[in-house]
């Protein structure tokens, strides 16, 4: 079966956003930058820090992440959410506060009206979060 994993688009930041999402969520980060490429050699100095690909895993949860941004410059928009599908109410609470740390709390974690858990925000490197945790978790 295939899967579909999150890929993050930083403006330079790619390393703090990782870094700060390992820290809410757990799991196994690692970076590759330009300067690891075989490409640096041709690159000026200021974008060899640059994180081309970094990846953390945590089980089942894949979020991978780079800092190339296309000619167009990074454009942020609400057409793509990160789900977080989460075991029980206090993680859904736990990770929906630690996520939307210096960012926007639109939607704390409440039972929805189809009895989950759910909560939605928007952190503080402008990706919106939905947190959503089944009835059958608590």
């Amino acid at each position: 079966m295939a899967s579909i994993s999150a890929y993050l688009t930083f403006n330079g930041n790619c390393r703090e956003a990782m870094t700060f999402y390992q820290a809410c969520l757990g799991g196994e980060l690692t970076f590759q930058t330009v300067n690891d490429t075989p490409a640096s050699d041709h690159l000026p100095v200021e974008i060899k820090k640059q994180v081309i690909h970094s990846t953390l895993i945590n089980g089942e949860l894949v979020i991978m992440g780079t800092d190339m941004v296309g000619e167009k410059g990074l454009i942020k928009g609400n057409a793509v959410s990160l789900m977080l599908l989460c075991n029980s109410e206090d993680e859904t609470k736990t990770c929906y506060e630690k996520l939307s740390q210096d960012g926007e709390q639109t939607h704390p974690p409440e039972v929805s009206f189809w009895g989950a858990w759910f909560g939605d925000l928007t952190d503080k490197y402008g990706n919106q979060w939905l947190l959503h945790c089944s009835a059958n978790h608590n």
